[in-house]
């Protein structure tokens, strides 16, 4: 009897370890099972953060890029049309004050003359600005006494500050002499000569990049003096005459 028990309890105590083992073996793996997912999970999670990190970087290196592109574009334009301006207003009022009444004493006349040598020439009008037809309506009708008794017209036209236009009264045909007029004809020539020049400053100043590479080159290229490193020591009798 007392055997049989034992056998039995040995069988229950067998049976549990064993049970307890697999139970053991199972939890085991499902925790590895687990670990590995969460593992793998953190992973692709951490490959997708990095890669958005990049994509936002990248992103925002070319929208910094593009700023600072259109920023420069912005001031060399800017600078540019400032320069234009400054040209046009100077080319305007050394026109405007080229034109003085002896020039226009000389150079309508001889506009005239020119334009009355064409065969197709019709009754002609001169316009001038009101305050240059004052100083030398005079003048000009006595020297264009002839051409004025076969229809000429010499007259005001308050759109003319400076200067004058020629052409048939009909309108059909004209020339512009007027300071605005010959100021835009120069303007319209320097203004691409200024970009042009502009352009080609731009180009040859060197990036920062390039300097320091120069630089870098050219302390390489400098020979470097050795010096000695070694202390002279007192001897014993200038160390006693010192004393």
């Amino acid at each position: 009897m007392d055997v049989q028990l034992q056998e039995l309890i040995d069988k229950i105590r067998k049976d549990g370890v064993a049970s307890a083992t697999n139970s053991a073996q199972n939890i085991i793996a499902e925790a590895e099972k687990k670990a590995a997912s969460i593992i793998s999970e953190a992973e692709e999670k951490a490959d997708s953060i990095i890669k958005n990190a990049k994509v936002e970087t990248a992103r925002m290196e070319k929208a910094s890029e593009d700023a600072i592109t259109q920023a420069g574009r912005n001031l060399i334009i800017s600078f540019r049309d400032g320069i234009n301006k400054e040209l046009s207003a100077l080319i305007g009022n050394g026109i405007a004050k080229a034109y003085d009444k002896d020039l226009l004493k000389k150079l309508i006349p001889e506009t005239v003359k020119a334009w009355v040598a064409s065969p197709d020439t019709k009754d002609l009008s001169v316009l001038l600005s009101a305050k240059d037809l004052k100083t030398l309506e005079s003048g000009l009708k006595t020297s264009l006494k002839s051409h004025i008794s076969k229809g000429l017209e010499i007259k005001s036209d308050d759109t003319l500050s400076s200067g004058f236009r020629i052409g048939a009264k009909d309108g059909s045909a004209f020339y512009d002499f007027s300071a605005e007029s010959v100021a835009e004809l120069f303007s319209s020539y320097l203004n691409p000569k200024t970009t042009e020049l502009m352009k080609n400053a731009a180009a040859g100043i060197p990036n920062e990049s390039a300097e320091e590479n120069s630089v870098v080159e050219e302390q390489d290229s400098v020979p470097v003096k050795k010096t000695s490193t070694r202390k002279r020591t007192s001897s014993s009798k200038e160390k006693k005459e010192k004393k």
